[in-house]
């Protein structure tokens, strides 16, 4: 009954309304990051803001290919270095004002804007200029050409210039947009409980040519940290959708009112070694950190087999996996933190002169803490000291994108993003937002590696990746813990509720809910 009461409060308190009719519930573990889709990180947010919220210039397919969408037709020139978007012409943004081909500049313009720091600007980085010569239609210039339409304009949402362009680019992340975002997309913004809830509205006006309004009548995302109160708000019907722990999947497969849903996640775990900041500037270190690691425990303790061992960088079920197996070779570490001068003292721990190898692990908590206790056991049995501290989504994310690093080591998840066939290196990027740039770790040779492998074709993607995937493991600024899947429980009064690697959203417009007899 407690846990029961517990969901009940964090979706109707401080005055909102019961329940609709029409309305499906979601939960999100932590708060959404933004309304804004210029400077997100959070893939919660940003599947919101990409399916719901806004609309892209174009969208992917089942099979990853590009389809129309505000973009309704595009084509390059004869040297492929000007790609021309013509524009659907009626769309709205949710006050009323006309989405336009200048909306579309303005976006990729911030977005490429180094006083704005947004996690995607290295996917803009071979765009030269962009220019709005209509209305509704818009011209980008690149660089050099590209082999294929960058996945950026399937991943990024056009805002609204009206409301943003009198805001300085450094105040977009406080400015009040991104906790009441005007969209223009199937679902407008209604209004916020901070930390307890968001709730979306179906766009009544939204255009038929783009999928028409949705067929809900209201979307609501309930912050629900606990994995226990989120199985009780599925079982009484509060919640339609929770990500549940794997420990509870067979709770969920075992009572007829719910499915289990485990969709492929483009979704890494890591440990991100501060490589700024001593011993973790030194490679053989990060090194025998990553082999001391049992990963194969991890998985099936801490996540129920419901992900796969991290040898390298680049999920299973993409054409260019690695086939690797990763690899827990504690002679192998034991002598290279020997090397480093870490070494064992007759108590048993590892020390250099007078300091002990003590490590701090930071962490946004993985639920119970099982993946960072299992970590610390493992590093136990070098003679390293490990003590975990979680922080809000917040400080966290603020401690791994500070210029100046003091963490020591960061457990994180690491979103990936389609490209045309193929992963992004969006979560792999040195530019801000990605996992190397918590490291501090730079290499020209990984950031070339890593640019011509986002923009490689199908073809050439699988060479690409086998060379970033090398250059990482020489230097290992992370070590890849696992590669996840989704656990998803559903109330089965859901209807049209499919999920791919295109994420959990995909099909929102489509969601329809039964209600109770």
């Amino acid at each position: 009954m407690a846990l029961f009461t517990a969901v009940t409060a964090l979706l109707f308190a401080c005055g909102a309304p019961p329940r609709a009719p029409g309305t499906a519930v979601i939960a999100s573990g932590a708060d959404l990051e933004s309304g804004n889709p210029a400077v997100t990180v959070h893939p919660l947010s940003r599947q919101v803001q990409r399916h719901a919220l806004f609309v892209t210039l174009v969208r992917l397919d089942s099979v990853l290919q590009p389809e129309p969408y505000l973009s309704r037709t595009w084509s390059w020139s004869p040297d492929r270095r000007t790609l021309t978007f013509v524009l659907y012409h009626g769309l709205r943004w949710h006050d009323g004002m006309p989405t336009s081909a200048a909306d579309v500049q303005f976006t990729l313009d911030a977005v490429r804007d180094p006083d704005l720091g947004s996690p995607r600007a290295g996917e803009l980085a071979g765009v030269d200029s962009v220019r709005a010569t209509g209305t509704d239609t818009l011209r980008v210039f690149f660089r050099q050409a590209p082999p294929a339409l960058p996945t950026i304009f399937a991943e990024l949402p056009v805002v609204p210039r009206h409301l943003l362009d009198s805001v300085p680019l450094a105040r977009w992340r406080g400015h009040a947009f991104s906790t009441a975002p005007v969209g223009n997309g199937p679902f407008r913004f209604v209004d916020r409980i901070p930390g307890r809830r968001w709730r979306f509205a179906r766009n009544d006006s939204f255009p038929k040519a783009l999928g028409g309004p949705p067929r809900l009548q209201q979307l609501v995302v309930a912050v629900v940290d606990e994995a226990a109160t989120k199985y009780a708000g599925l079982v009484s019907g509060e919640l339609d959708l929770a990500g549940v722990s794997p420990a509870m999947a067979h709770l969920v497969k075992g009572d007829p009112s719910l499915a289990l849903l485990t969709p492929p996640a483009l979704f890494s775990t890591v440990l991100a070694f501060n490589s700024t900041k001593p011993p973790f500037d030194d490679p053989r270190v990060r090194h025998a950190l990553s082999l001391s690691i049992d990963r194969a425990r991890i998985v099936d303790a801490a996540v129920a087999g419901y992900a796969t061992p991290a040898a390298g960088a680049v999920p299973p079920g993409l054409p260019f996996s690695s086939a690797r197996t990763p690899v827990t070779d504690i002679a192998s570490a034991d002598r290279l933190l020997d090397a480093a001068g870490w070494k064992r003292r007759a108590d048993g721990v590892r020390a250099r002169g007078g300091a002990r190898l003590d490590i701090e692990l930071l962490s946004v908590g993985s639920g119970d803490l099982a993946v960072e206790h299992l970590v610390q056991a493992d590093l136990a049995q070098r003679g390293i000291t490990v003590t975990i501290r979680v922080a809000e989504l917040a400080s966290f994310l603020g401690e791994l994108r500070a210029a100046r690093k003091t963490f020591d080591v960061a457990f994180t998840g690491i979103p990936g993003d389609l490209a045309m066939g193929h992963l992004s290196a969006l979560f792999m990027t040195s530019q801000r937002g990605g996992a190397l740039d918590y490291t501090g770790f730079h290499s020209p040779n990984l950031d070339a590696a890593l640019q011509y492998a986002r923009a490689a074709d199908v073809g050439a993607a699988g060479a690409a990746w086998q060379r970033v995937d090398s250059l990482l493991a020489e230097q290992m600024p992370v070590a890849w813990i696992y590669h996840s899947r989704g656990v998803q429980g559903m109330s089965r009064l859901m209807s049209g509720v499919h999920m791919d690697l295109r994420g959990e959203l995909v099909s929102v417009s489509r969601w329809s809910r039964a209600e109770r007899k």
